[in-house]
């Protein structure tokens, strides 16, 4: 199959990327996060999710992001929310797009969600019914699909099951996520070709993390199946609290990097991807994750 000519890259930095992170971020920080990314050109951006704090504290300030994003004509926010009081908070908020998730093993779904998926995806169905109702878009994410933290590897055949419910629910977009970076390449396809036998690759996305430094030939391997949306987070922040050892979500940078290189359009400007990167990086007091920025960084110290 022929690559595809553009992409669209959701920008899950200031959700996924920062949730984990152990020293409080300001909204105010994460509000300049959102605008330095909407400025490089990013189209789809996750502002934050509407859980209990309890749970994860970095986003406890949800509302007050909501209420303080400049929003540009064109740009969505979509928001995480795991129940029906997630999404009335997120409606309350403004919402326009908000983001379920189901799991690809029953494990992962205890342990992340406390509850079966089959459980899950019963509470997922009443979400995303009320939030059509009211005029809402709704994304549908599926975590662990290439590998479990306490299954192992997952069967092609337990993704589709959850891939299945996710569209009767009337989710516009699927999301296959690799949640501990484990997948390769040849893993992937086998799971998106799986998976385009009941739902067209347009309504797909891939969501890849690096650990094992195989999330851009992951991404490479999505597109070949087709796949022409991608989550990723600027300066590859981000992990995962329920799967030990889990780095962070691939670099937008290197996704970008990887995009361009092919030609393949995303209307995002990778020198001000770059510094948005470097701003928050600058915030949290580490060096970005991101390869391409590191590099590119390098070169422009040299010249």
């Amino acid at each position: 199959m022929a690559l595809p000519k553009k992409v669209k890259l959701v920008e899950v930095g200031p959700r996924d990327g920062l949730q984990n992170e152990s020293v409080p971020v300001s909204t105010e920080v994460k509000v300049e996060l959102i605008h330095r990314l909407q400025d490089a050109g990013l189209r789809v951006i996750e502002a934050t999710a509407f859980v209990s704090p309890k749970w994860v504290p970095q986003m406890a300030d949800n509302a007050r992001v909501m209420a303080a994003i400049r929003r540009k004509p064109g740009v969505s926010y979509p928001v995480l929310v795991p129940n029906r009081k997630g999404l009335d908070a997120a409606l309350a908020a403004g919402a326009g797009e908000v983001v379920v998730f189901g799991a690809a093993t029953e494990a992962f779904s205890q342990k992340n969600t406390n509850c079966s998926i089959a459980e899950g995806l019963a509470r997922f169905s009443e979400v995303a019914k009320e939030a059509l109702a009211r005029g809402l878009k709704v994304r549908g994410d599926i975590s662990v699909c290439l590998g479990c933290p306490y299954e192992g590897e997952v069967s092609p055949d337990a993704v589709v099951r959850v891939a299945r419910a996710l569209d009767a629910m009337g989710c516009y977009e699927i999301t296959i996520a690799d949640t501990i970076g484990v997948g390769t390449a040849g893993r992937t396809r086998a799971v998106y070709e799986a998976v385009l036998k009941h739902i067209p690759a347009a309504r797909l996305a891939g969501h890849f993390h690096d650990t094992y430094g195989q999330a851009v030939a992951n991404v490479y391997a999505a597109l070949e199946c087709g796949v022409a949306t991608f989550d990723s987070s600027v300066a590859g922040l981000g992990g995962c609290p329920y799967a030990k050892g889990a780095t962070g979500n691939v670099a937008t940078e290197d996704v970008l990097y990887l995009l361009d290189g092919l030609g393949i359009e995303t209307g995002v400007d990778i020198e001000k991807l770059i510094a948005a990167g470097e701003y928050i990086c600058g915030v949290l007091g580490r060096p970005t994750h991101s390869r391409a920025a590191r590099a590119l960084a390098a070169k422009r110290m040299a010249a």
